[in-house]
C-alpha cells in the first residue's frame, strides 16, 4: 500500500510562517514544524534511500535531522538584506558522496505553498570544478546538446538555468554553440508541480520518475567532475 508522507497542515504551517517570520512565532509553533514538516520530510527521505540506488549509487539519501539531506529552517541572514530568520519553504538536496555542502551536485525537492519544485544540478560551483564541466562540455558537445533536445528532458525541464558570467571564460571558444552554458556557474534543472502532489500517495513514486528524467543530465555532470555516477 502507498503511503502518504504530507498534509496540508504542512502548507498551513508555512503560509501562517510567510505571515510571521520572527522567532516569537515559531518558538510557540515549533512542535507544528516538527510534527508536520520536519518529520515527514525525514521519513520521505528515508524512503527515497532503495530507488535512488537504481538511478545512482553514488548520491546518497540520508535522513539525518542534522547534517543529513533536509536542509535547516533557519535561513543564513549574514549576508543578506532580508533579516527574517526563516525560510518559508522546506527542501533537500540528495548529494553525491563526495559532496560535502549545498555547494555539491545533487538532486533538489523543494515544497512550499504554490512553489513546489525539484531538479538538480550544481550551485555555484568553485573554480575548478566549472572548469572540468567547461572541458566536458567542449569535448562532449554532440553528447550535451542531445540531452537537452531530448523530448522526455524538454517536456519536463524545458532548458538549463542558472547565473553566469558576463563572458564566456578564458580559454574557451565566445563562438562555441554552448557559449551560454559555458558563461554558468550554476548548471540547474527544475520541474514546478502543484501542492496536491505533494499530498498524494503517489508523490514518491512520481518524484522518484522525475529524478530518472534528470539522470542524463546528472550523469553529465557528474563525470565531468571525474566522479562515479
Amino acid at each position: 500500500m502507498k503511503k502518504t508522507f504530507f498534509t496540508n497542515e504542512l502548507f498551513s504551517f508555512l503560509t501562517e510562517l510567510g505571515a510571521n517570520n520572527d522567532r516569537e512565532w515559531f518558538n510557540d509553533n515549533k512542535i507544528r514544524y516538527i510534527e508536520h514538516a520536519r518529520e515527514p520530510m525525514l521519513n520521505f527521505i528515508e524512503a527515497l534511500g532503495k530507488p535512488l540506488l537504481n538511478i545512482s549509487e553514488h548520491y546518497i539519501a540520508d535522513p539525518k535531522v542534522n547534517g543529513g539531506s533536509m536542509f535547516r529552517i533557519y535561513r543564513d541572514t549574514r549576508f543578506s538584506k532580508n533579516k527574517t530568520p526563516y525560510k518559508t519553504h522546506i527542501s533537500i538536496q540528495l548529494r553525491h558522496e563526495a559532496g560535502r555542502d549545498a555547494h555539491a551536485p545533487g538532486f533538489y525537492l523543494q515544497l512550499k505553498p504554490g512553489g513546489c519544485m525539484l531538479g538538480g544540478g550544481i550551485y555555484r560551483g568553485d573554480n575548478v570544478a566549472l572548469g572540468k564541466i567547461r572541458d566536458r562540455i567542449v569535448n562532449k558537445t554532440d553528447e550535451w546538446l542531445a540531452l537537452q533536445r531530448d523530448d522526455t528532458f524538454n517536456q519536463t525541464f524545458g532548458q538549463i538555468v542558472g547565473d553566469g558570467l558576463k563572458r564566456v571564460p578564458r580559454g574557451f571558444d565566445k563562438e562555441h554553440p554552448c557559449a551560454e552554458d559555458l558563461k554558468r556557474k550554476t548548471l540547474f534543472i527544475r520541474h514546478e508541480f502543484d501542492d496536491e502532489l505533494a499530498l498524494s500517495p503517489e508523490f514518491l513514486d512520481k518524484i522518484v520518475r522525475l529524478f530518472s528524467d534528470a539522470s542524463p543530465f546528472m550523469k553529465f555532470i557528474t563525470t565531468g567532475l571525474g566522479l562515479r555516477y
